[in-house]
């Protein structure tokens, strides 16, 4: 069965830093691109951070803040969450999927299989 396992959530001040992991178990083979989503309430869900045979995709928000790795000897992936601000508040989704473009990895329609999402929430 398919799992992902996130954790690292919490409240911080702004400017703080949190490092998100997400333990993944059990991905179907193929399943080569990894990422993160947040959602805040009453948005959509908008990709973060992805990544697909090392290389990585960054929204323009978080850009020069936060950073994505991968480990796959302990089959986890990280995001490294620097100089938060109020407005990355949110739902933070683990999620990893086929690659299908670049132009395509922060597209969370392209994304199969999801965590349950840890909350990070940033003070003012």
């Amino acid at each position: 069965q398919v799992q992902l396992v996130e954790s690292g959530g919490g409240s911080v001040q702004t400017g703080g830093s949190l490092t998100l992991s997400c333990v993944v178990s059990e991905l179907p083979y193929g399943v080569d691109s990894m990422g993160w989503f947040r959602q805040a309430p009453g948005k959509e869900r908008e990709g973060v951070a992805t990544i697909y045979t090392g290389s990585t995709y960054y929204a323009d928000s978080v850009k020069g803040r936060f950073t994505i790795s991968q480990d796959n000897a302990e089959n986890t992936v990280y995001l490294q969450m620097d100089s938060l601000k109020p407005e990355d508040t949110a739902m933070y989704y683990c999620a990893a999927g086929y690659y299908v473009s670049r132009w395509l990895m922060l597209s969370s329609r392209h994304y199969t299989y999801w965590g349950q999402g840890t909350q990070v929430t940033v003070a003012v």
